[in-house]
């Protein structure tokens, strides 16, 4: 079995309920071996039937694969930890998950899977003024309770998402079992070089969401074309000096600087074209410079996004 997650992974976020399937099974069959999904995506049950196919016709062996899943934000109460990741699991059509992370360190008032799933961040999204319902509930009662799912043998590990060095050391104060991964956003125009090394000291990998930062952002108003990192003219010499396209350069780096990278597409060519950026190898000439593309740009922020979408200021970050 894998000890962590393949360094290219296919992310399920923002993949069409109608093409999940397809487009999980077509990565396996190329080389993937790292399938990064969330409820809170939508399309777990269809990426389940693409994993389901591809085990079925003997294109992997189900412990080949590493699946990640995540905790949503409705769920943090200890006693709907486990139904939650239950779901996930039945839904992907596994009889366990290779990671599970607290998806986002904000906690939101518990919405029944009866009454909506995913629950969304709305609390009622029919009322008037629709918003976010905060609910005070500890990280420390979340992960308790995400240890236990190890425990009974659901999960071979757990981690975090979008968590900071801060957030991160409170967890190891009180974890009996260490989160093995955190998640979070990094690409070249977030480089976020001290929370790695952090991650790296305490033995926690890194796997980078965005990691050719805007594109994923684009079509949902959050980000705009000319905020591409793919444009930039060092980028692009970079590219040609390796033979290979900006966006598998990008990924290069994001890979030989320690992390895994999920990128996004359902396109048979992205999809090849992606998995290739692990045979290229930078300088170190080449990491730097990429790396001084750093503009500590974060497209993905509750901070932001929270207020503007769901009427709600919820920053996690500074």
């Amino acid at each position: 079995m894998l000890t962590q997650p393949p360094p290219v992974g296919l992310g399920l976020w923002k993949i069409a309920n109608d093409q999940a399937a397809q487009a999980v099974e077509a990565a396996i069959d190329i080389g993937y071996r790292h399938i990064d999904s969330a409820s809170d995506y939508g399309n777990e049950v269809f990426s389940g039937e693409g994993i389901a196919s591809a085990i079925s016709k003997k294109a992997v062996r189900r412990e080949e694969l590493w699946v990640t899943s995540k905790l949503w934000n409705t769920n943090h109460r200890a006693e709907h930890v486990r139904a939650a990741c239950e779901k996930s699991m039945q839904d992907l059509k596994v009889d366990y998950l290779d990671l599970y992370l607290i998806h986002f360190p904000i906690a939101i008032k518990y919405v029944d899977p009866q009454t909506r799933y995913p629950a969304g961040w709305f609390f009622d999204p029919e009322a008037t003024a629709p918003k976010m319902e905060m609910d005070p509930v500890p990280i420390r009662e979340t992960w308790e309770a995400m240890q236990n799912l190890v425990t009974a043998g659901l999960v071979r590990k757990i981690g975090v998402s979008n968590f900071n060095c801060s957030l991160v050391r409170d967890v190891l104060s009180y974890a009996t079992i260490r989160p093995s991964v955190l998640q979070v956003e990094s690409h070249p125009y977030l480089v976020q070089s001290k929370l790695l090394r952090y991650c790296q000291q305490e033995e926690i990998h890194v796997t980078a969401f965005s990691p050719l930062g805007a594109p994923s952002y684009v079509s949902i108003g959050m980000a705009k074309e000319a905020d591409s990192v793919l444009t930039e003219p060092s980028l692009i010499a970079i590219s040609a000096e390796l033979g290979c396209t900006p966006a598998q350069a990008v990924l290069a780096w994001g890979i030989q600087r320690g992390t895994s990278v999920i990128p996004k597409t359902t396109r048979p060519a992205r999809l090849k074209e992606n998995l290739e950026s692990r045979d290229f190898s930078l300088s170190i000439e080449q990491m730097q410079q990429i790396q001084a593309l750093d503009q500590n740009r974060r497209f993905n922020d509750p901070g932001v996004f929270c207020e503007q979408t769901f009427g709600s200021f919820y920053p996690i970050y500074e």
